[in-house]
């Protein structure tokens, strides 16, 4: 089973990598390139959202909840294929939604922010799950210039709580105040 959670968490990871590079092209460039990747955004989304569905599933048959739960590399893994997930699946709801709209004004660096953001959580995930699986990455040694040492932090830093805080009240404020287009 370690095998098909290997497989089936490759699909979201990549569109995931995909979705973000769809929207940094939908918000810095123009002309028709730039258009088919807003148009074709939503899809790949869904599309990931779907796998990584699967890939939560399968990760949490192939080990006992107990053993998940014990070691900080596994819940460090989990929460950030969570966190991933909850940040893609914002901007799938955001542009299902809105649409074209959220690639003008000031919702376009609040789609920006997410996707940058989702794409650091999700290279964490796939580091934490390459260790997991017996394949770390030099990404981990990045990890651990920033104090994580993966085999043992499990905490989120509080600059990252500072940065999720910050984010929360752009996002809202950016919610709040972004024009829909809708009448009535």
């Amino acid at each position: 089973m370690n095998g098909v959670h290997a497989m089936l968490v490759h699909f979201p990871l990549a569109f995931w990598a995909l979705a973000t590079l769809m929207i940094l092209a939908g918000v810095f460039l123009s002309g028709r390139f730039a258009e088919l990747s807003r148009a074709g955004l939503l899809p790949v989304l869904v599309f990931s959202l779907l796998g990584a569905v699967a890939g939560l599933v399968s990760g949490w048959l192939v080990w006992p909840a107990e053993a998940n739960l014990y070691s900080p590399l596994a819940r460090n893994h989990i929460l950030m294929a969570i966190w991933s997930l909850a940040i893609y699946s914002s901007i799938t709801l955001l542009i299902w939604r809105f649409g074209a709209l959220m690639f003008q004004g000031t919702q376009r660096w609040a789609l920006v922010v997410l996707a940058l953001a989702g794409g650091l959580l999700f290279a964490i995930t796939g580091t934490l799950g390459g260790h997991l699986a017996g394949s770390p990455t030099h990404f981990s040694q990045l990890l651990a210039a920033f104090g994580w040492t993966v085999y043992e932090t499990f905490y989120v830093p509080d600059a990252v709580l500072v940065a999720l805080l910050l984010l929360a009240i752009i996002a809202a404020g950016v919610g709040l105040t972004a024009k829909t287009g809708d009448k009535g």
